[in-house]
């Protein structure tokens, strides 16, 4: 029963993979953006004090505020698992998931200088935030373009 429902859904994400109009590099982007959330997510979760630790940090007093941002960070990648198959229908979640980008920075620049994180803390938003930007921005410029387009007329 499972492989029955499995194969045809597959099936018809392969073929709607070969009739969209978005390059495949945004599909492998945002397949690489889910599973990079969904490890980072699932690690924090599951071993929340390791971070800190490896950074050269205090580990904090209260721990499940940090596996609550793992958590979050591991559902960012349901939405771009589904935004890979159409980027351009999705977008909404890229957007979401590039507002959230710049958001976590920022604040992480507000409690560095509020002495409340060490400089260190930088690399978690390098590698969970920044990194992703660029991609991220031509995605949506992809789609912005995509929608602009006349629709083609029908003979």
């Amino acid at each position: 029963y499972y492989s029955g429902m499995v194969n045809p859904v597959l099936h018809r994400l392969a073929e709607h993979l070969r009739t969209t109009k978005h390059p495949r590099w945004m599909t492998y982007t945002l397949l690489a953006a889910a599973g990079y959330n969904a490890l980072w997510g699932l690690w924090v979760g599951l071993f929340p004090a390791q971070s800190f630790t490896l950074l050269g940090m205090n580990v904090p007093e209260y721990l499940p505020l940090w596996q609550s941002v793992g958590l979050m960070v591991g559902c960012y990648a349901i939405g771009y698992f589904i935004a890979a198959f159409d980027p351009y229908l999705y977008w909404p979640m890229v957007l979401v998931g590039l507002i959230g980008k710049v958001l976590g920075p920022l604040g992480m620049i507000y409690a560095i200088a509020s002495d409340q994180l060490p400089l260190v803390f930088a690399w978690n938003n390098l590698t969970n935030d920044v990194i992703w930007w660029l991609p991220f921005f031509f995605i949506l410029r992809g789609a912005y373009t995509h929608l602009l387009e006349p629709a083609p007329l029908e003979s």
